[in-house]
């Protein structure tokens, strides 16, 4: 995992925002233009495209202008990148309750 941390970092980055998250969690749904998901948010426009900049140069989405439209479509595989994070740290973290779960429950040895 270790080689995709820059990447990761990015990801995650994107992610810690509460706007950016909604637009992911909307795009999930299929594309949408850049208006229609703007629509959504009380803020301006060029405030709004600094979100969607940031979730397109970390990898989460893309985006496609046909005439004055920008549709943007979630990166599906990008996400993948957290799903294997997370599993990852799931397994390490079984690994150790399960070992300190036979430490708390093995026989306790007699000095003697």
């Amino acid at each position: 995992m270790a080689q995709y941390s820059a990447h990761l970092d990015g990801v995650f980055v994107a992610l810690a925002d509460p706007t950016r998250r909604a637009v992911v969690r909307r795009l999930g749904r299929g594309p949408a233009s850049v208006g229609d998901l703007a629509r959504e948010f009380p803020m301006t426009l060029p405030s709004f495209m600094k979100h969607v900049r940031t979730l397109e140069s970390n990898g989460l989405i893309r985006t496609v202008k046909s005439g004055r439209v920008r549709t943007c479509v979630l990166n599906r595989e990008r996400l993948g990148l957290v799903e294997d994070w997370l599993a990852e740290q799931r397994r390490i973290w079984e690994e150790r309750t399960d070992r300190l779960e036979q430490f708390v429950t093995a026989p306790e040895e007699n000095p003697q």
